[in-house]
């Protein structure tokens, strides 16, 4: 009889710790928390958070340096589908279809210290 063990690796551990960061930095702005980690057939998308009257799905992207590229070079036209089926899932299952809703990108680097070197958000990362 196997038990199942719970493995994170560094980058799962970056990147639940950079989700945090984006959390607290949104409710900073003023954005209402939703939901976390939303997962459905489609994908999953990080947070899900209100803003005024608007729904707002965001993925977050950790890096520490640019050697692979910037966090914003990272979401493919593949993970771009992904996340607005994900959006349009969220939206059906919580009769929120229509609402008004964007997807935007949270990018958080890091330094050579593990320090905060900038959080850049970029609202309507993604189109639908």
């Amino acid at each position: 009889q196997w038990e199942a063990v719970s493995v994170t690796t560094p980058r799962i551990r970056l990147g639940k710790w950079g989700e945090g960061m984006a959390g607290r930095f949104l409710q900073e702005k003023g954005y209402v928390l939703v939901a976390t980690n939303y997962r459905c057939r489609w994908g999953e998308v990080d947070i899900v958070a209100q803003e005024g009257e608007e729904l707002v799905f965001v993925e977050v992207r950790t890096r520490r340096g640019v050697e692979f590229g910037t966090p914003e070079e990272s979401v493919t036209a593949a993970k771009a589908r992904k996340l607005v089926a994900t959006a349009q899932e969220f939206l059906q299952e919580h009769d929120l279809v229509h609402s008004d809703w964007r997807i935007d990108l949270i990018a958080i680097r890091l330094d050579g210290d593990q320090r905060v070197q900038d959080i850049t958000h970029l609202r309507y990362a993604v189109q639908e």
